[in-house]
């Protein structure tokens, strides 16, 4: 098997706080394939965007290994990360917040050949030329200010900037959940177009398990700071082997509501708290089919079929 673009090797994270210890992560692996979309999903809380942080070295793991093409760069601070900075880029849950709301949108997309030290200025002004006409943006954007621009605008701006070093891998933190239900579908067109025309990588990362379906070539599902289940795409929505994955499913909306493949069956209670996650099996104080056994031993990922795995004790 080829070596992964990006692999998270059992990283673990925990926030210390005044209430108590923040378990987000807790031994979680991934691995993200050269030209390849993961979607990883789950509710809110679960850990996602930590692990996003994580894997853009924009935070540091408390414990496992961050690789990126083999090598490994989880002690890497400072300017021994600029290389990797410009093979890993993000575009935010909210545009507004990740532009500077007083820096012209042609300058916001200027910056990063800069601090990287790429082309002169003519050069450099070409490149925002081409990045805004990959993303449908006009010219005369390029003297705006985010603030002159919609939601949907920004975004593309956002993703335009994400180009401009043209990484090998871009994280999407929520990408479009900010975004109108029209805008959203225009957004994710375009990052599937740019992914077909570069042959970059995409880490998906969303609620929403139906825009993960359509986006995605695997799909990985956590809950409350593990991994749970992961799989192609196919195989994770048409044959959940997670009884959490299943409750996902069943719940997402749906426009042909008969057609659906999974019962419709809605999880009982709430999402246990990270401050002090359920001995075993996270999910047994909501799972139907939970028993002794999963109150007091921790499943671990195991492989039903090739290539889709699962926590489960009775998968």
């Amino acid at each position: 098997m080829s070596t992964p673009l990006l692999a998270l090797h059992d990283v673990s994270r925990h926030y210390r706080t005044q209430a108590g210890t923040v378990r987000a992560l807790d031994g979680v692996s991934l691995a993200v394939r050269r030209g390849e979309t993961l979607g990883l999903v789950g509710e809110s809380g679960c850990g996602k965007s930590t692990v996003a942080r994580i894997a853009m070295r924009l935070i540091s793991p408390d414990a496992g290994r961050v690789v990126l093409d083999g090598e490994d760069i989880t002690a890497r601070r400072g300017h021994a990360l600029r290389p990797v900075r410009s093979r890993l880029q993000m575009v935010f849950q909210d545009p507004a917040a990740s532009l500077n709301p007083r820096v012209a949108i042609g300058r916001a997309l200027e910056e990063p050949l800069i601090v990287h030290r790429r082309g002169n200025a003519a050069e450099r002004r070409e490149r925002v030329a081409w990045a805004m006409a990959r993303v449908g943006l006009r010219p005369e954007f390029a003297a705006r200010l985010p603030h002159e621009l919609s939601g949907g605008q920004r975004q593309r701006v956002a993703i335009a900037r994400a180009l401009m070093l043209q990484p090998d891998l871009i994280v999407c933190d929520e990408a479009v959940s900010a975004l109108d239900v029209s805008i959203r579908a225009q957004v994710l067109n375009l990052l599937l177009e740019l992914r077909q025309a570069f042959g970059m990588a995409y880490l998906f990362i969303s609620h929403d398990l139906s825009v993960v379906r359509h986006m995605s070539d695997r799909i990985a599902v956590m809950y409350l700071g593990q991994v749970v289940e992961i799989g192609e795409r196919d195989a994770v929505w048409n044959a959940p082997a997670h009884p959490y994955t299943r409750a996902l499913i069943a719940a997402a909306p749906s426009a042909n509501p008969a057609a659906r493949t999974q019962p419709r069956a809605l999880l009982e209670g709430d999402l246990p708290s990270p401050l002090d996650p359920p001995p075993g099996c996270r999910f047994h104080t909501r799972c139907p089919y939970a028993a002794a056994r999963c109150r007091e031993a921790a499943p671990e990922l195991r492989e039903g079929s090739p290539g889709h795995w699962v926590a489960c004790h009775f998968s």
